[in-house]
């Protein structure tokens, strides 16, 4: 029986895994990936025969606000090809932006120096230019905000609008993401108090409920959990984290590297209930959430909770364009090409075929979003034919507010399958590293160098053969590294 350190990442763990805007479906294909017709001559001819937005009409449109719009329409901006061409859908008040901050500096009390819009707008979360609102209207890119599509028809290629506004497009991008799951309402999921994390609405909420409460508790013991209770731990709260797991981060951490998080967590006031049930959430005499009451009928009182249990892939209204029953989403090809010409999907509701593992995949990351995107657009608009081929990346930041004692930070690349040596003792690096048939499939970094981290993808793609017996020998985290360093020039040189 393998160990849990050992674990891969299965359908079935990620399946019972508390995480949100992080989640990784793998599976493979029951049956051989489809080929896309090429795009019909009626399609070719609508884009050729565009000329400015008249009724209906748009060229180009993309359906979703959040990371993976932003970066396709700097793509397009790239390409001289989005001035009155493109259209963006969305249902936030908000032009794109990087969304993990929501759940990281946005939720750090005032005196902390919390992030706020415009300031995250897309694409600064890689470098590139802070795309607000007016820079939209600057590249005559169409954004209809809070309107929602509610339905499309396929085969007069039109999407109809919340409000109910009319588009015609030539080529459609699905960039919806996902939506928090939530608890059913009979056990109190919707309680006043009770908050879900997606948006910047979601996220102003929970600050408000911050800033009155005394105990916290948050259900979730994945990435959500784990940024939502460091930022919790900035405003001096009573702060518990509540999951049904026996570690914290199971579908990755090792149980090693979980017991030197949860110690870190501790230390910082946060109170942790692992392997804990929970039968609902409570109400006080004024109807808003007072506590959590657990499988053993203990109560954790509480005057705000957060749910952080995972997310399902916005398809809604789009089930007919194709979808993946194994790993949920809608199932694309290498270009991100839908069944359906002219029709695409990208970000976390794209299944899409995972090269480097030879199996379709569906990634819930703020990597993939910005990756997939850009990818897609360039396909759409050159004769690009280069397949994606995405390395698994995950990273998070917690404890980072401003006179926090430990500011933690982590990254991992790779394929977590196979046996785990771990180098340090987390003062202040640790080093984790899945090899499996002598190769190493897999590395998790933290509080490494620039240099160091920029090794890691390297070493993950690469999946040199490496000396497990040399690598447990090393003393620290800098000759675990230069190790497997020189597995990978040793590869080089072969």
């Amino acid at each position: 029986m393998p160990s849990p350190s050992a674990r891969r990442l299965t359908m079935a763990a990620i399946s019972n895994s508390f995480s949100l805007k992080h989640g990784f479906s793998l599976s493979r294909p029951r049956r051989p990936f489809f080929t896309p017709a090429p795009p019909s001559p009626t399609s070719i001819k609508f884009r050729r025969c565009y000329a400015a937005f008249a009724n209906e009409n748009r060229e180009y449109v993309i359906v979703g606000g959040g990371n993976s719009a932003g970066y396709a329409a700097r793509t397009f901006v790239e390409r001289g090809l989005a001035d009155g061409r493109l259209c963006i859908v969305t249902k936030e008040p908000y032009a794109p932006y990087e969304r993990p901050a929501l759940t990281k500096a946005y939720l750090f009390p005032p005196d902390k120096k919390p992030a706020r819009l415009p300031g995250f707008h897309t694409c600064v979360g890689s470098g590139g230019e802070r795309q607000t609102p007016e820079w939209y209207k600057e590249n005559g890119i169409e954004m209809l905000y809070e309107d929602p599509v509610k339905d499309i028809h396929i085969e007069n290629q039109t999407l109809t609008t919340n409000s109910g506004k009319l588009l015609k497009y030539g080529s459609l991008i699905i960039a919806t993401g996902c939506t928090a799951s939530r608890f059913p309402e009979k056990i109190g999921g919707n309680l006043p108090g009770v908050h879900y994390i997606r948006n910047v609405a979601d996220a102003d909420a929970l600050i408000l409920s911050l800033e009155k409460a005394k105990k916290v508790v948050v259900v979730g013991g994945g990435y959500i959990g784990m940024e939502v209770a460091a930022a919790a731990a900035g405003w001096n709260l009573d702060t518990t984290i509540i999951f049904p797991e026996d570690q914290l981060l199971q579908r990755l951490f090792t149980s090693s590297l979980s017991r030197r998080y949860e110690e870190l967590y501790q230390k910082n006031g946060v109170k942790i209930l692992k392997g804990a049930s929970i039968k609902k959430l409570e109400a006080g005499s004024n109807g808003h959430v007072a506590g959590v009451e657990l499988g053993d009928g203990s109560i954790v009182e509480a005057d705000a909770v957060i749910i952080g249990i995972g997310a399902k892939p916005a398809v809604s209204p789009f089930e007919s364009v194709g979808l993946n029953t194994d790993v949920g989403g809608i199932q694309v090809d290498g270009l991100f090409r839908t069944r359906i010409p002219g029709i695409f999907a990208v970000g976390d509701v794209a299944a899409f075929p995972l090269k480097i593992y030879d199996r379709i995949s569906r990634v819930e990351h703020v990597d993939h979003a910005r990756r997939s995107a850009q990818h897609c657009v360039k396909a759409l608009l050159s004769a690009q034919t280069d397949t994606y081929d995405y390395l698994p990346y995950f990273y998070s930041r917690v404890f980072e507010y401003e006179g926090s004692p430990r500011k933690v930070w982590w990254q991992f690349f790779g394929d977590n399958v196979g046996e785990t040596v771990e180098i340090g003792n987390f003062d202040p690096k640790i080093a984790t590293f899945w090899i499996e048939s002598g190769k190493l499939k897999g590395v998790l970094l933290e509080s490494g160098s620039p240099e160091e981290f920029q090794l890691l993808p390297k070493l993950a793609r690469s999946q040199p053969l490496i000396d497990k017996a040399k690598l447990q020998n090393a003393t620290s985290v800098e000759e675990a590294l230069e190790i497997a360093r020189a597995s990978l020039q040793g590869e080089a040189a072969v």
